[in-house]
């Protein structure tokens, strides 16, 4: 997985899928110098593995919880600017977004903050694409096929790669945002990480997070997991360093002072993008980047290969970029 399933004990974070953050994308908008695409996926209420029955769970966004793209503009992993999405109870099958854009302090609130960017924007659960206009920014929420290819199998099973890809024809729920650079900061190297939190009796708690791909399920054991999915990358390197560099030196055979270079690498755990160079994970992520793969990779110090997996052919080169969504079963 990448963060699918990113609970203890491979369940959903908070016990419902539609708080589970499964990736995040981040390259520049093709064809479009001067733009940059943020892909946040969620929900994947069909994504069953091969090593465990299909979850068909609620096809929607959750009514009470707030997803978040944050940016971080200067290295010190904190939110500097910070899109919110906020989606409206699921009636009659159509559900509406709320986009919002905040700066500096604002960013770093919990509660959704800062200048509406689209209003009650469809949500689309038929496969239609039309992407909403939202000032200098385009919107596009709503059922896409899972563009994260893994071979789940070969990992539960010693890394012997059996060559099945666990998440073919499978769908997640997307949010695809396009934005202007200077939205984002303008300096050209950015950090960007995804939170959801989810309002309980009143108040908003954090039950999902995540910036790299593949680090929470494989990485951290079922005690901390949860611990991680709540915490916050300012936090990171004071609180998981130690044992990551562990974790490394075990798995991986590096020395200590390997180790804790390899584990700097996802902690704090932000996607850095210098948008001065192509998007290709670990700089960005693009949608065709194999970074099951790259996770082992850096895992095991390079002993354990590529899974030799192609990425999705049903990709599309226009937005929202994630190919329409699949039959479930397939076929």
């Amino acid at each position: 997985m990448s963060n699918h399933y990113s609970a203890a004990n491979l369940q959903f974070p908070g016990d419902d899928a539609r708080l589970d953050f499964t990736d995040l994308y981040a390259f520049g908008t093709p064809g479009e110098p001067g733009r940059t695409t943020l892909i946040m996926n969620v929900n994947p209420y069909t994504t069953g593995i091969s090593a465990m029955p299909p979850f068909l769970m609620r096809a929607d966004y959750h009514p009470d919880g707030v997803y978040r793209i944050s940016i971080d503009r200067d290295g010190d992993a904190q939110p500097d600017a910070a899109f919110t999405f906020t989606f409206s109870e699921r009636r009659g099958g159509a559900q509406t977004a709320t986009v919002r854009y905040a700066l500096g302090d604002l960013a770093r609130r919990p509660e959704p903050a800062g200048d509406v960017l689209v209003a009650d924007a469809p949500v689309s659960f038929d496969g239609t694409v039309q992407p909403v206009p939202g000032g200098p920014v385009r919107l596009f929420a709503g059922v896409r096929s899972d563009p994260f290819f893994a071979d789940a199998d070969g990992a539960f099973h010693g890394f012997n790669w059996t060559g099945r890809d666990a998440f073919a024809n499978r769908n997640i729920l997307a949010v695809v945002l396009e934005v202007p650079d200077e939205m984002l900061s303008p300096d050209p190297e950015i950090g960007v990480w995804v939170t959801v939190c989810v309002r309980r009796d009143g108040d908003l708690v954090q039950v999902d997070r995540g910036g790299h791909p593949t680090i929470n399920p494989f990485v951290n054991p079922n005690e901390v997991k949860n611990r991680y999915d709540a915490g916050q990358p300012a936090e990171d390197l004071a609180t998981w360093l130690e044992p990551f560099t562990k974790t490394l030196q075990q798995h991986g055979g590096y020395s200590e002072e390997e180790a804790r270079a390899a584990a700097r690498i996802v902690l704090p755990d932000i996607l850095r993008y210098d948008r001065r160079q192509p998007a290709r994970y670990p700089n960005g992520r693009a949608l065709d980047d194999d970074a099951f793969s790259a996770r082992f990779a850096w895992l095991s110090n390079g002993k354990i290969g590529s899974q030799g997996l192609k990425p999705h052919d049903d990709l599309t080169a226009g937005f929202p970029y994630l190919g329409p969504p699949n039959r479930y079963p397939a076929g």
